[in-house]
């Protein structure tokens, strides 16, 4: 059994989250500056170790003002915690080309155990030969289990942020020669 390294294709992937506003609306955002690897045995990623970084500096929502704030410390605080991170505990096949993906996340200098959904998309070689593999990894995590617990009521006294923040990341992994 050898071992194999995948790493991060960051040209080819993104990190996105959702969040409603207001109750009524849904904001996206992603994380412009991230990297991480998949270690398998062989070219198996049953059982694979994943390490993912996020720069959380990095956020954009669209809106400079919005992301600023998020980087302050009513949300992120990333001049005392710059970078999130998620280490694999799990990565097992559930039916098809779906995994549940186990593992630490760290946000905030939190660790909490965190579940995603893991679709596998396929294996191409590029025009370079490079062996590419993709997921497509999603998930719910409750803000507040991380610290990050500021929010505002709206005038009719219901929270103006939702708690509940979807994650999806589109990776592409390329198999390091």
């Amino acid at each position: 059994m050898s071992q194999t390294t995948w790493n991060v294709d960051n040209l080819h992937s993104e990190v996105l989250f959702k969040v409603k506003h207001l109750v009524i609306s849904t904001v996206t955002g992603s994380f412009k500056s991230f990297s991480g690897h998949a270690t398998t045995e062989n070219d198996q990623f049953e059982n694979a170790k994943i390490e993912f970084s996020v720069d959380a500096n990095s956020v954009d929502t669209g809106q400079p003002g919005r992301d600023e704030h998020l980087r302050a410390a009513d949300f992120f605080e990333t001049d005392e915690h710059p970078q999130f991170k998620f280490v694999s505990t799990s990565f097992k096949k559930a039916k098809g080309d779906v995994y549940n993906l186990l593992g630490n996340l760290t946000i905030k200098g939190i660790t909490k155990e965190v579940e995603f959904e893991a679709e596998y998309g396929g294996t191409e070689k590029d025009n370079y030969g490079n062996i590419k593999v993709g997921f497509e990894v999603t998930g719910t995590i409750d803000r507040k289990e991380f610290g990050v617990t500021f929010n505002s009521l709206t005038e009719t006294g219901g929270l103006a942020l939702g708690e509940k923040i979807k994650l999806i990341a589109n990776i592409q992994l390329a198999k390091q020669a």
